[in-house]
């Protein structure tokens, strides 16, 4: 057993990387430790090529529960579907990844990282990146890394490598205003994934910046890890391209394909694509193999003559648009670099929902409703780090008529849980706090249209629809997707950009926010990496783009409206002594349950002595105020109460003053007038008035009907 073992400082923790002892058949296994959380990461990879038009890379992200000393939940009591942060972690590690496999490469890759060990106080990610990035840089793999990944906070004005979740706990009153992970290879990044309390565009960049740094640690070390235990390099060649078939396909689609991309309207132009594409392939791949331009056994298999026609379509739609923005030309739809499409924005469209919007730019479009509910309705999370309720919930769908296609409809896919949480991320900074608003808040994103950055129209519509539902948010906030054209050292950066431009374009930059500052930023790269000129530039055309869009939100809602609707429950609260908590929920739960039933309201009882009544009948909630306050009222002395004969005894009757509480009238405190039997002035049933006389050290209560004026 061949062990070999590297450790760096990083940030308060060491990070220690070793190889060769464990999962040795797997073409690479590294095992990385940050503190006491431990990730393992295996990367396999076909020697063979596959069949797929596409790069089959795979990333897998398993959460043990024995990695935080739990045993799985459920009947079968072992780990089942993926957790979204499980999610939401493979496509962190994918997304750097996968531009630095060279173009062509079609074998399949499948990474796969367990998490065996943590520290709650340490997120697993980092640690699964460093892991992937080590084991792809000593598998033998064609990688053209190492990559290093930080993550970076920011707390009193400085920013600070690795911070740890209690530094990073949202709402803390010392804690960080970011929680931003880049990762990127020794000369560019190549990835951004960040939620921000508002932070400017020059705080975030230096964020970025500070992170890519500080991330060069990583990179050597997996340097140092692959001159130790680095596997020799595939021979691997991309297929030569046929020339002579590309100047076929250009000859035949060039002119038409350049024409294609001046149709505005998408769905035309995706039209018109097809029937190229149809027309090349149909010309230069006869069905019949004896029909082609070669024969004998050297005939190529129509089949991967089909895909190399496709590729060279693909590559001459990639340059016409990219050509034509380079050279100052209008964008597919005729606009500039910097315009943002036409907005169509509308509130309160569903007449039952809570608080519902409909946010439309150009082809894009998302409907957003907002639902409250009770601090019940929270979602209870069962993470690795420890249970916790979420009172924000944002889910975002993408059903295929969005598209225009027919699809599968069910369980949301890997892209629209990323997108969800991208979302979530912009606008959590902006949720008020649980003691400002005591509501659960569930928003859910209809994406109806698509043809670009259905991320940031859900952030503007969640926007939107929070404030028509009446929730106090902190500020409005918008989003706004930016793209790049890079070729050798020119560049240009698109705003809001389109489907194709995405597509064929070298980068997908999203950046949301408020008007003081950035509140979530995304960025994927498609080529190397990208300068900081080149974020610095897209930061400041996004800002222009975030405030167009937020002073044409503001034209139609602006601010939170002051009512909510009639449908939504009104949640009133109250406190009480913690010691007469008892009283209220009663023996087995009776005395509240009783309440709830008789006046229709939720109640939530909490340790403190706060008790939150949710109902969409304000007559209701007060009623049961007044109930509790009842309950939990002391019998004053000297007090009148207004009471109900409970029981008759030969000495007095028991009256009924407060819930839970009686008091003797004995029979000389009955009346003025001397009564020879008690049952002759009074019944059980009998509402009376009367005065405490005394609450003696048992608690028990002395009560006089005479002594109550006017009796």
């Amino acid at each position: 057993m061949n062990k070999v073992v590297k450790t760096f400082p990083y940030g308060e923790h060491e990070v220690r990387i070793e190889t060769g002892a464990i999962a040795r058949q797997a073409d690479a296994a590294v095992v990385v430790s940050m503190g006491d959380t431990v990730v393992m990461v295996t990367v396999v990879g076909r020697r063979e090529k596959g069949h797929l038009p596409f790069f089959p890379l795979t990333v897998e992200y398993e959460e043990r529960t024995y990695a935080a000393g739990k045993i799985p939940g459920g009947f079968f009591k072992r780990e089942g579907r993926p957790s979204e942060n499980a999610v939401l972690t493979c496509r962190l590690i994918d997304r750097p990844i996968r531009p630095l496999f060279p173009a062509g490469y079609m074998n399949e890759v499948q990474i796969i990282a367990t998490v065996l060990s943590i520290d709650p106080q340490i997120n697993p990610d980092i640690a699964a990146l460093i892991g992937a990035s080590a084991a792809l840089e000593i598998s033998g793999l064609p990688f053209n890394g190492p990559i290093g990944a930080a993550r970076v906070g920011f707390i009193d004005g400085e920013y600070i490598l690795n911070p740890t979740a209690a530094q990073l706990a949202h709402g803390s009153p010392h804690g960080s205003k970011l929680d931003l992970v880049v990762a990127g290879t020794e000369s560019a990044v190549l990835m951004v994934e960040s939620e921000a309390q508002s932070l400017s565009e020059e705080e975030m960049l230096g964020a970025v910046m500070f992170g890519h740094q500080q991330s060069q640690a990583v990179i050597r070390a997996v340097r140092e890890l692959a001159q130790e235990a680095g596997k020799p390099k595939w021979d691997w060649q991309p297929p030569p391209r046929d020339e002579e078939l590309a100047a076929q396909v250009a000859t035949q689609a060039g002119a038409r394909i350049e024409e294609a991309y001046q149709i505005v309207d998408k769905t035309e132009r995706q039209s018109r694509l097809a029937e190229i594409r149809m027309s090349i392939v149909d010309a230069l791949c006869p069905a019949n193999a004896e029909g082609g331009n070669s024969t004998g056994a050297d005939a190529p298999d129509p089949a991967e003559r089909a895909a190399a026609v496709a590729d060279e379509i693909k590559a001459l739609e990639k340059s016409a648009v990219r050509g034509r923005i380079l050279s100052g030309q209008p964008r597919i739809d005729g606009r500039d670099l910097e315009t943002v499409r036409q907005l169509h924005i509308e509130t309160g469209i569903l007449p039952r929902t809570h608080g519902s919007a409909n946010f439309t730019r150009g082809e894009t479009q998302a409907l957003v409703v907002v639902t409250l509910g009770t601090d019940r309705d929270a979602q209870i999370v069962d993470a690795l780090q420890g249970d916790y309720r979420d009172r924000f919930m944002l889910h975002y769908n993408f059903p295929p008529y969005c598209v225009g296609e027919t699809g599968r409809v069910g369980s949301p896919k890997r892209r629209e849980i990323g997108h969800g949480r991208l979302a979530k991320r912009a606008i959590k900074a902006v949720i008020p706090s649980q003691d400002d608003f005591p509501y659960t808040i569930r928003v859910v994103s209809e994406i109806t249209e698509s043809n670009g950055s259905s991320s940031m129209a859900t952030v503007c519509g969640v926007s939107l629809a929070l404030m028509d539902a009446g929730v106090n948010t902190a500020a409005p906030v918008a989003g706004v997707a930016m793209g790049l054209i890079k070729d050798g050292e020119q560049f240009a950066v698109l705003t809001d950009i389109l489907g194709d431009e995405d597509h064929l374009g070298d980068m997908d930059f999203k950046v949301a926010g408020t008007a003081r500052g950035v509140t979530a930023l995304q960025m994927d790269i498609k080529i190397d990496g990208i300068t900081r000129e080149i974020m610095q530039t897209a930061l400041a055309q996004a800002k222009r783009a975030r405030m167009h869009i937020l002073d044409e939100m503001g034209r139609v809602i602006d601010r939170p409206r002051a009512q909510m609707s009639e449908y939504a429950p009104r949640i009133l609260t109250m406190k009480i002594n913690p010691e007469k908590i008892r009283d209220v929920i009663g023996k087995g739960g009776a005395v509240v349950r009783a309440l709830s039933e008789e006046t229709g309201v939720s109640i939530d009882i909490e340790d403190d002595g706060t008790i939150k009544i949710a109902s969409t009948d304000n007559a209701a909630a007060k009623e049961a105020i007044r109930r509790i306050e009842q309950i939990t009222a002391d019998v004053e002395v000297d007090s009148v109460y207004q009471g109900k004969v409970v029981r008759l005894m030969d000495f007095g009757a028991f009256v009924n003053i407060l819930p839970g509480r009686d008091g003797l009238v004995h029979i000389s405190q009955i009346s003025k007038d001397r009564v020879n039997q008690v049952s002759d002035v009074l019944s059980e049933g009998d509402q009376v008035k009367v005065k405490v006389l005394e609450v003696d050290k048992q608690g028990r209560v002395r009560l006089s009907m005479k002594a109550v004026e006017g009796h």
